[in-house]
């Protein structure tokens, strides 16, 4: 899983120094919204388990968790939203799936379509980039702060996949159904994660060894982060190390 959790450990810095809360937290609450539409209480509802447990990690009020799921459940006015997916191929062949949410289908195609037009590509057919992902839960630990034994034995005996390191994380993988069981009982280990959703797993990866090729596909996948209707991206790049590394430094 070694280039999705680089990945995602990248974006995971540039989000915690750009500091874009207020953006981050209007789109969980999107997501906590059509979530509970299936009901408002988590016991019963693994969805909004999940993004309940995405929401905690970026230490997102609870009460702006609240409110989001009383207007998913009706019981207070919020917008009507629906989740839409596009999919695109950039430089080398890699794949890229975009989840949005959004009141107005069209407004979030048209500018969706922009953004790949000023980047250089077009939106690809239906499932020809999906199919290459599965759904899993994903937790992201630091690695400083457990030993690698210990979170294999909790991660596994609570229902977990499997685990692998990456660099500084950790990365467990488990059915979307037992992610917040998993992420309970490292909880109840005093292991604290760093992330803990939901996510599009790549099945296979396409390596990048080219600095401006990965560069390219980060600003690509940047873009779509910022707006306002895109919930997650994601890719199968993968970076070797010393890309990796060149990469975050020059992010900062």
């Amino acid at each position: 899983m070694s280039g999705h959790s680089k990945w995602k450990t990248i974006q995971h810095k540039k989000g915690a120094a750009d500091a874009k809360r207020g953006k981050i937290f209007s789109k969980l609450s999107k997501e906590l919204m059509v979530a509970a539409r299936k009901g408002s209480d988590p016991a019963t509802n693994p969805a909004l388990r999940a993004v309940i447990l995405k929401a905690k990690s970026v230490n997102m009020p609870s009460d702006n968790i609240t409110r989001a799921i009383k207007k998913g459940a009706g019981e207070l006015e919020g917008q009507t939203l629906e989740e839409i997916m596009f999919e695109t191929f950039v430089a080398g062949g890699v794949g890229i799936v975009i989840i949005c949410l959004t009141d107005n289908k069209n407004r979030t195609t048209s500018e969706i379509r922009h953004i790949l037009t000023r980047h250089g590509v077009n939106f690809a057919a239906q499932n020809s980039v999906s199919r290459g992902f599965a759904r899993k839960g994903q937790i992201l630990i630091d690695a400083r702060s457990v030993e690698e034994d210990k979170l294999m034995e909790v991660a596994l005996n609570a229902g977990a996949e499997d685990m692998s390191r990456d660099g500084d994380h950790f990365e467990v993988i488990t059915d979307p159904s037992a992610l917040s069981d998993v992420n309970e009982a490292l909880e109840k280990a005093g292991i604290k994660p760093a992330s803990a959703e939901v996510a599009l797993i790549p099945l296979a990866y396409v390596k990048v060894s080219d600095a401006d090729k990965a560069r390219a596909v980060m600003k690509f996948i940047a873009d779509l982060e910022d707006h306002d209707d895109v919930q997650n991206v994601y890719t199968n790049m993968e970076m070797d190390d010393a890309l990796l590394g060149e990469l975050e430094t020059a992010q900062g």
